[in-house]
């Protein structure tokens, strides 16, 4: 068996705790054994040895997958959750199965990690200078994800109806892992069949330096792809946490759209010039609770922090924490110029940043970082969306704003923003009715049925041109882009 095939049917449980490939090692008396692991790491050279828990992983990963494909009952119930039979014991749910398969398979295991392992060895000669590739874990997982086969990384659906791919309610995912991706063009067409195998929608961004993605499906064709992207070694640093979960579906993207691009979030800086690599420091949604409290209690005339939220106007406009910073700016490739106009702001300041889901921070952070001109640079890991998971009544007021047709997630009934035409209080956004604008207005009931669904006078006025015959084409340029500066400067 080839080790690239050892990943075939990713639809592994997203559950594993690999605190189960714990084996045990005792002799048939019961006394203390010697540890096969060190028995089998003993034949190794230390390049090798040290990619021995990701061998193990795999080994681990194969086996739980032969044992679904050759001893699965059909899925019962709406979850799509499977029975499994083992050693003539029925198994209902993953981690009690895994915890049986580490208990009582540690030799069938262990042989195949052994065989990984020379495999890895024999292609490490083959495929990689020694020299250059002693001291690169790394260089194991991209061979071992170079299956020439798209279809060797995709889920078995044989236990599945097309009705279960499809069923709703369903919900959207959220998520981005950074990582070196030699081969973005194979990454890109693995995740396109995997979501037309799924029947996902959404909105998927790879590059050299990792993957961003949002996308929309039942939940069981949604949990079938975080068990294939978790099974994935080139996104071995993922985790169930990572992806952010909201009630939606299918319905909530136009389509399915798959690129590959410099950037997996556009910030208009080279990836080389600044890396994620170089990222603040990650606070979880507790401590970043805690470090909020902090700010907001401080006194103005000892205040050394900026809670800096990095996202686009239109979303801060409808949802923020309390007392932050709130750039006017209208896309994220507008805040490396936003930064470095409003330096003396930042210095000798302790910043807190935030954005939806994280990723924006990431390299955000990592360009704040390279002006050292802060005193510290800290980000909320997971975004809003992980924050509110915590404390959905907490510091941050408003809409969760979101890139697909739902436009906002609600985890509290304020409502901090108000109709673009009367003033009532109001955030449900809408497209300009204007053909070819794409901002987005804050037009209340009433003044929409009077047809104020423009985003601006201007807008509204060539609406009219156009009803009216007499339109000849108007660059499309409107208030809201003209009376905006493009990097405001804020007053310190």
């Amino acid at each position: 068996m080839t080790l690239s095939s050892c990943c075939n049917g990713a639809d592994i449980c997203h559950e594993l705790d690999y605190c189960d490939l714990d084996f045990p090692n005792v002799d048939l008396n019961g006394s203390a054994a010697p540890s096969p692991e060190s028995t089998l790491k003993a034949g190794l050279d230390v390049t090798t040895r040290k990619k021995f828990m990701y061998a193990k992983k795999k080994a681990f990963a194969l086996f739980v997958k032969q044992l679904q494909s050759t001893n699965t009952l059909p899925p019962t119930g709406r979850d799509g959750f499977s029975k499994w039979n083992c050693c003539g014991q029925e198994f209902r749910d993953l981690r009690t199965t895994h915890k049986h398969v580490a208990a009582q398979h540690a030799t069938e295991i262990l042989q195949q990690t052994g065989n990984i392992l020379e495999e890895l060895e024999a292609a490490a000669f083959t495929s990689v200078p020694f020299n250059d590739y002693k001291d690169n874990t790394d260089a194991s997982i991209e061979m071992s994800w170079r299956s020439p086969k798209v279809s060797d990384w995709l889920p078995d659906l044989t236990c599945y109806k097309t009705e279960d791919l499809t069923s709703e309610p369903g919900e959207i995912l959220l998520y981005y892992c950074y990582c070196d991706i030699s081969d973005p063009q194979w990454i890109c067409d693995w995740q396109r069949t995997l979501c037309e195998l799924l029947h996902l929608t959404g909105k998927i961004r790879i590059a050299s330096e990792g993957i961003n993605g949002t996308v929309g499906g039942s939940k069981v064709s949604t949990r079938l792809y975080i068990n294939t992207m978790l099974l994935h070694p080139l996104l071995k640093h993922m985790c169930l946490e990572d992806f952010k979960r909201s009630d939606g579906g299918a319905h909530c993207f136009p389509d399915l759209r798959v690129g590959v691009f410099q950037e997996i979030v556009p910030m208009g800086v080279d990836p080389k010039k600044v890396s994620y690599k170089e990222t603040a420091t990650h606070l979880t949604p507790e401590d970043f609770h805690k470090r909020v409290e902090q700010y907001l209690s401080a006194s103005q005339e000892t205040k050394d922090t900026i809670l800096l939220d990095c996202r686009n106007f239109y979303e801060s406009k409808i949802g923020k924490f309390q007392n932050c910073l709130a750039p006017n700016i209208r896309k994220f490739s507008y805040f490396p110029n936003y930064v470095d106009q409003n330096l003396d702001l930042f210095k000798d300041k302790t910043v807190l940043m935030y954005c939806t889901g994280g990723i924006r921070c990431e390299r955000g952070s990592a360009y704040l970082r390279s002006k050292a001109v802060c005193k510290e640079v800290c980000q909320l890991k997971g975004g809003i969306h992980k924050y509110l998971e915590k404390f959905p009544d907490g510091f941050f007021r408003g809409k969760l704003f979101v890139f697909d047709g739902r436009f906002t997630i609600s985890s509290n009934d304020d409502i901090i923003s108000t109709c673009r035409y009367c003033g009532t209080a109001w955030d449900k956004y809408k497209l300009c009715s204007t053909p070819h604008c794409c901002q987005l207005v804050l037009s209340c009931l009433r003044c929409h049925e009077d047809g104020l669904t423009a985003c601006c006078p201007t807008c509204q006025e060539k609406a009219l041109k156009r009803q009216t015959e007499l339109y000849q084409h108007i660059k499309e340029e409107c208030e809201c882009t003209e009376m905006r500066p493009k990097i405001p400067i804020e007053k310190i």
